[in-house]
């Protein structure tokens, strides 16, 4: 059967300050999908929960960019923000830059990662939720999973993998996408996914098309003209049998590589790898966080999940985290651990500048 997985999440309240989305909210949003899963909208869903964001896991038939399927996320967020408010949560609403649904919620606020594809007799499917961050810290990991054969062996042992993967890169100020297929290309794409204040990837495919990636490339910044919160992407990732193994895609995030984000958005810090459980930012609101969630699916239903970074093998790479963190704290206001000036333009610090300007002379 054909089935769509979307993942559609935003920040709507959080208590206290950027830390954490409360029950009370989750549940209220979960209540609007179990309407939804009544009315035949849904096959299934669940709610997930990253730091201050709600991330909504669907499961339906309607195809990628349903109008059904936005317009029922839309509503879920709509009604947690009017809960939000009654509760005083701080940044009640604050991912929705608009009143009005029309149609899709890409270009109002909420990010979305959404793949249809062809369910295999056994269909195992990875869903990444991140916090204090952006789309581009799926850049490295990305770049491991389906490209790097020191971390996903598969593409040398497994003939499924060896011809490799394509690799869909967006260029977030143009708003225009590049596909370049690995290994042939290898080395130009590393030439764009290293400048993460630029481009991201989108998506990742096998050769024969079959979808085996999608991450959510909305930039809350760039739509609202000025910094309105981090972007905190999601991702879904596709496992086995022709795609990187379970393990080979976790593999990827045992490096805690340095994404930018964290405080204000201003900020370069460690993707710390946790479970959903310690997906709560603390320490200058990060470090930036990143949950990955495991389902099987059957017939579209999402069997799980599985808390996958809940793992104490990760525990070495939250350590590697920690340190990098109090590292980068050490240069305060400094870059590298400030962002560059460029990365800066969408964030509270050019008000500030503007106050300086006829200070030169």
């Amino acid at each position: 059967m054909m089935v769509t997985l979307s993942v559609i999440k935003a920040d709507i309240g959080s208590l206290p300050g950027h830390v954490r989305a409360p029950d009370k909210l989750i549940s209220r949003v979960e209540g609007v999908l179990e309407d939804g899963l009544s009315d035949g909208v849904l096959i299934d869903y669940y709610v997930g929960c990253c730091g201050d964001d709600i991330d909504l896991i669907m499961s339906h038939d309607h195809g990628v960019d349903s109008e059904e399927i936005h317009s029922l996320a839309w509503d879920a967020f709509q009604e947690g923000t009017e809960l939000a408010k009654e509760l005083g949560l701080y940044g009640a609403g604050q991912d929705l830059l608009s009143d009005a649904f029309s149609g899709n919620v890409k270009g109002l606020g909420p990010g979305s990662a959404e793949m249809e594809f062809e369910e295999r007799e056994s269909e195992p499917v990875l869903t990444f939720l991140c916090d204090k961050t952006s789309p581009s810290a799926f850049n490295f990991p990305l770049f491991k999973m389906f490209a790097d054969p020191f971390s996903t062996s598969g593409l040398v042992l497994d003939p499924s993998l060896h011809e490799g993967f394509d690799f869909e890169v967006l260029d977030y100020y143009e708003g225009e996408t590049a596909t370049l297929s690995c290994p042939e290309e290898m080395y130009d794409l590393l030439s764009l996914l290293g400048i993460t204040s630029k481009y991201s990837v989108e998506s990742v495919f096998k050769k024969d098309g079959r979808h085996a990636a999608a991450v959510s490339t909305e930039k809350l910044n760039l739509m609202a003209g000025e910094y309105v919160g981090k972007d905190d992407p999601v991702a879904v990732v596709r496992c086995q049998s022709g795609f990187p193994a379970v393990g080979e895609a976790l593999e990827a995030f045992s490096f805690p590589h340095l994404v930018p984000g964290w405080m204000r958005g201003s900020h370069n810090g460690p993707l710390m790898p946790v479970s959903e459980e310690d997906a709560t930012p603390t320490r200058f609101d990060g470090p930036p966080r990143v949950v990955a969630l495991g389902f099987q699916l059957n017939d579209g239903r999402l069997e799980g999940p599985r808390d996958l970074f809940g793992d104490p093998s990760f525990d070495l790479a939250r350590e590697k985290a920690c340190e990098a963190a109090e590292y980068m704290r050490g240069h305060g206001p400094f870059q590298p651990h400030l962002l560059s000036e460029d990365e800066l333009e969408y964030t509270t610090v050019p008000k500030v500048l503007e106050r300086l300007e006829d200070r030169f002379e």
